[in-house]
């Protein structure tokens, strides 16, 4: 069953050669966020006008093979899309333990998430093929709190969605930065976004004033949209086909009505 809960209450760039796919271009993109280096992966099509965009945050382990390839699914059907680094330097973590330490740091350090997450926007809202006023944000685990984080940080955004995101926030009255609307995609089952913390969330929302989407998926857990979690429950993460497709089906509808 699908339950639904409404509550409405400079960078420097730099380019390297491009890799074509087809109709669909990737491209390395280096930028900085304060003294750090960073990188990242723009997504597009062969169209010179300036497009919506969306901007992607990783899951715990870093930019790989999943974010690119929800990349490319956007731009095929309209979007210009931007995967973000959010470690700095490109860095992909190289097993769990990694990805764990690192994505400790950043969930203890939000002012240095929110700092990365707005690099990314910045660099976007310059670019002469993307339109400004038209840049949403999706995020996956990990990715969702950097997405969310963005939206505390007052990011003038069109849209954002968290799949499977964490939620939680140190300081909840940052809520009353936040200029967009948002979908929360959610495993009911997932044991790592705990109903306290969704709870808590709610609340911020509300106490905010701020429009927001939960759709929680029954028998879902966490990163219940990407393949390689496996498909055993009682790890707390599993791919869930039905919750996936139901959950893409979402963001693209919400994204029809924000970015058009």
């Amino acid at each position: 069953m699908l339950r639904k809960i409404w509550q409405i209450s400079l960078v420097v760039l730099t380019l390297v050669p491009s890799v074509v796919l087809g109709q669909i271009t990737e491209r390395r993109v280096e930028y900085r966020s304060g003294n750090q280096p960073m990188v990242g992966f723009l997504f597009t099509d062969e169209t010179k006008e300036p497009k919506p965009a969306i901007i992607i945050f990783s899951d715990w382990m870093g930019i790989g093979d999943f974010a690119k390839t929800r990349a490319k699914e956007l731009v095929s059907i309209g979007y210009r899309a931007f995967v973000a680094d959010v470690y700095g330097g490109g860095l992909q973590a190289k097993d769990s333990q990694e990805a764990g330490a690192l994505a400790t740091k950043f969930k203890a350090d939000r002012p240095l998430m929110r700092a990365r997450a707005q690099a990314a926007f910045d660099l976007l809202s310059k670019d002469p093929l993307i339109d400004a006023k038209r840049i949403g944000v999706i995020g996956f685990c990990f990715g969702g709190t950097a997405a969310l984080e963005l939206a505390r940080n007052g990011a003038p955004l069109a849209g954002l969605v968290s799949f499977h995101g964490g939620l939680g926030t140190p300081d909840p009255t940052l809520a009353k930065h936040i200029r967009t609307r948002l979908l929360i995609l959610h495993g009911a089952d997932d044991p790592f976004v705990p109903p306290a913390e969704v709870a808590a969330f709610q609340k911020e929302m509300k106490d905010a004033s701020i429009p927001y989407q939960f759709v929680s998926y029954a028998g879902a857990v966490h990163a219940f949209t990407n393949p390689a979690a496996g498909d055993d429950n009682s790890k707390g993460a599993a791919y869930n086909e039905k919750a996936a497709k139901n959950a893409d089906h979402e963001m693209k509808t919400f994204f029809e009505q924000t970015l058009g």
